[in-house]
């Protein structure tokens, strides 16, 4: 790991601050990263015009207790990988060859997103219970970096 890696991971800490995730210990962010510079961010959160958790005061996957890993279609969020990914194509900015720097390991939702995306390079903070998304990313040839200081 270099310098450059760890200021860009701890930009996505900052970036997972501004999470509207009911759950504090599932505040995620992922910025995307070509040549030094920063091309995009992302945090887990409603979709825009959807009032998030917070805003409605409960957490739909504690209410219907669904564990972690699982049933990512029943959840208000985007994840912060998928909000950086959809803000590059609304920005029309190309990812081909980009590094990801994202608090947690990618689920295999997003993962398959990264891999169409033509990201090149995953760097997490912490692990996440999603083994098919390892699977994938090394299949795919993607560049999977757990960070370590």
């Amino acid at each position: 790991m270099d310098k450059w890696d760890k200021r860009f991971v701890e930009l996505s800490k900052v970036v997972g601050g501004w999470s509207s995730c009911f759950q504090e210990n599932r505040h995620v962010g992922a910025i995307i990263v070509k040549n030094k510079r920063v091309l995009t961010t992302g945090y887990n959160g409603a979709p825009s015009g959807v009032k998030s958790c917070v805003e409605k005061g409960e957490c739909l996957r504690r209410k219907l207790n669904i564990p972690s890993g699982t049933r990512h279609e029943l959840c208000f969020a985007v994840h912060a990988e998928q909000n950086a990914i959809c803000q590059a194509a609304k920005l029309g900015v190309s990812l081909e060859g980009a590094t990801l720097y994202c608090t947690h390991q990618p689920c295999t939702i997003c993962c398959r997103m990264i891999i169409n995306s033509g990201i090149t390079r995953v760097v997490y903070v912490e692990g996440y219970p999603d083994d098919f998304s390892v699977q994938l990313f090394k299949e795919a040839g993607i560049e999977l970096v757990k960070y370590e200081e």
